[in-house]
């Protein structure tokens, strides 16, 4: 079990399971930054319609947002735990790439991308995931891993019968896995700031945690080197936020830490997202958001930069939260 823990990008679930979905994110932009490609292979398991899939979203030259999700077989899934390696039909995911091959009215693509220099999260005993002593619980919700803040890209993908380069560019890889997305959550990521080692991801999400629920947070921020983790689980707080249908501002403080965080989206589109296994409700979700940072430590600045090519979700009610 401790070794599925430290390790999210395994297989966390079993065929066998109910009411049970599981999901891996890689996500690409290439070089130019034309063209951001998002790939989420994945099972649903539930008594109506259990079965594997793929979910496509990219947008490139003058395409906006385009996505499909396409159904396979349980029997097209199989999954190699010992070197992690996901196969959905010829469709083949790794922790060091992707090679895909799918055709569909709506949308063609076909390539293959390698992953170099992939950068995982500071992990500990305790706290061997980035969900802290929280993913030692079996009975919650919705699971998260961060596999990769930032790699490097070397392919090409087909996408519409158009060659895109992706050599050059630059990729993350995270996960959920569980019964069910939360009811009500903000998740945020980019990698492409002026320092091209700084990378960053945050999610904020309503936790249902056996007969009540809390406000759960997860941010990482890694820049010069140094990874700063803000969490519910290392004390962190949020003490204002402004949520709005394309924008969000956050300011966490930690210690002597202060994060402050301004995000939008620029185009959304609607994406499948589970209930009790099923992948029956909807998630909107751009590739092209903006999240601007501000970092200090007992006031002074320690850091000021705007990400691009932000993946942006903003599930949550619209208002100003203040804490006392």
């Amino acid at each position: 079990m401790f070794h599925k823990i430290k390790n999210p990008i395994l297989f966390q679930g079993n065929l066998q399971k109910k009411n049970y979905f599981e999901g891996w994110y890689y996500k690409m932009v290439s070089a130019d930054g034309l063209c951001s490609l998002a790939l989420i292979p994945g099972i649903s398991l539930h008594n109506e319609h259990s079965h594997a899939f793929i979910q496509v979203f990219v947008t490139y030259g003058d395409v906006d947002l385009k996505t499909i999700y396409v159904d396979f077989d349980l029997n097209d899934f199989s999954v190699d735990n010992s070197k992690f390696r996901l196969s959905i039909a010829d469709n083949i995911f790794t922790e060091k790439g992707v090679s895909i091959s799918i055709y569909h009215k709506y949308l063609s693509i076909k390539g293959k991308i390698d992953f170099m220099g992939n950068t995982g999260i500071k992990t500990s005993p305790l706290s061997p995931s980035i969900m802290g002593f929280f993913g030692f619980f079996t009975f919650m919700e919705c699971y998260h891993g961060v596999l990769s803040m930032s790699h490097s890209l070397s392919g090409e993908m087909q996408i519409d019968g158009k060659a895109i380069s992706f050599s050059g560019g630059k990729g993350y890889m995270e996960k959920d896995w569980g019964r069910s997305f939360p009811r009500e959550y903000v998740w945020m990521q980019s990698n492409h700031f002026t320092n091209p080692v700084t990378s960053f991801m945050f999610s904020e999400a309503i936790i249902p945690f056996k007969v009540f629920s809390f406000n759960g947070l997860i941010v990482n921020l890694i820049h010069g080197g140094v990874e700063y983790r803000f969490a519910t689980y290392n004390g962190a707080k949020v003490v204002q936020k402004e949520i709005e249908t394309q924008s969000v501002k956050y300011t966490i403080v930690k210690g002597g830490l202060r994060l402050e965080i301004e995000a939008q989206n620029e185009k959304t589109i609607s994406l499948p997202s589970p209930k009790n296994g099923a992948m029956i409700q909807s998630i909107k979700e751009g590739l092209s958001g903006a999240v601007h940072l501000k970092l200090f430590s007992d006031n002074k600045l320690l850091f000021e930069d705007t990400g691009t090519h932000a993946g942006l979700e903003i599930m949550m009610q619209s208002g100003v939260y203040k804490t006392k």
